[in-house]
């Protein structure tokens, strides 16, 4: 309970505006009547959180004796809403795979957290919730360029190819191949006659790129030197 606490409180209210703060509650049928939903409700009202709860997670908190005030009915539209404030849509699953077809179904695919002691709960989790960012037991703001040590965040994708998640400087950059050869020709790998050798590249630029001055005019032919940027 102390965990479930801490951890929604802290997901909703610690930076509401933020892109990784919790927007929607699911709650496991088995804790309506638990003092962990009535705890975690009473935390999230007294902070001024309007919950907008399904029909079964607001009458819980009705017969818990609620004050009404910071509970109203969700619409269908609630949980597909990113609210950038102290509102937070709820709603009551019977186990963890409705859960999880409800995220992928619903969420931004930015970051998902559960709360859980079981780990079937949380390999299923983990495993099927098609997220950037899927936590166990700990709060969605940790979902953060400079958290997760890139320098400062730059931007945050939710793509599946090329960079997902929080990104840093290098999450913005995209790869350019120079090959540099001497009549190399792909027969001959083929044939087996020369064999690849894969070995880290080198940070600094190839001699053949590394001289300094303007670079020489493409006229006749000639291959340009462009100032490059590699990553590696």
């Amino acid at each position: 309970e102390a965990t479930a606490r801490r951890v929604v409180l802290d997901a909703k209210t610690d930076y509401p505006v933020a892109c990784n703060a919790a927007e929607t509650l699911l709650l496991h049928a088995s804790l309506l009547s638990s003092p962990t939903w009535r705890g975690v409700a009473q935390e999230l009202i007294a902070a001024g959180v309007t919950l907008k709860c399904d029909t079964r997670s607001s009458e819980a908190l009705a017969a818990a004796g609620l004050p009404a005030g910071g509970v109203v009915r969700a619409s269908e539209a609630d949980y597909r809403t990113e609210f950038g404030g102290l509102t937070m849509a709820v709603k009551v699953v019977a186990d963890v795979v409705e859960a999880v077809g409800h995220i992928n179904s619903h969420s931004s695919h930015h970051t998902d957290a559960i709360v859980t002691a079981d780990p079937a709960s949380v390999r299923f989790f983990t495993q099927f919730v098609d997220s950037a960012g899927v936590f166990v037991n700990a709060s969605t703001r940790f979902a953060d360029g400079q958290r997760y040590g890139f320098g400062a965040e730059v931007g945050v994708s939710t793509n599946r190819i090329h960079s997902r998640g929080p990104m840093g400087v290098e999450g913005l950059l995209i790869y350019k191949y120079l090959l540099l050869g001497g009549g190399h020709v792909a027969a001959d790998y083929s044939a087996g006659r020369a064999h690849f050798r894969h070995t880290p590249l080198p940070r600094a630029l190839p001699p053949p790129l590394a001289a300094s001055g303007p670079p020489p005019s493409d006229k006749g032919g000639a291959a340009l030197r462009a100032p490059l940027l590699a990553t590696a």
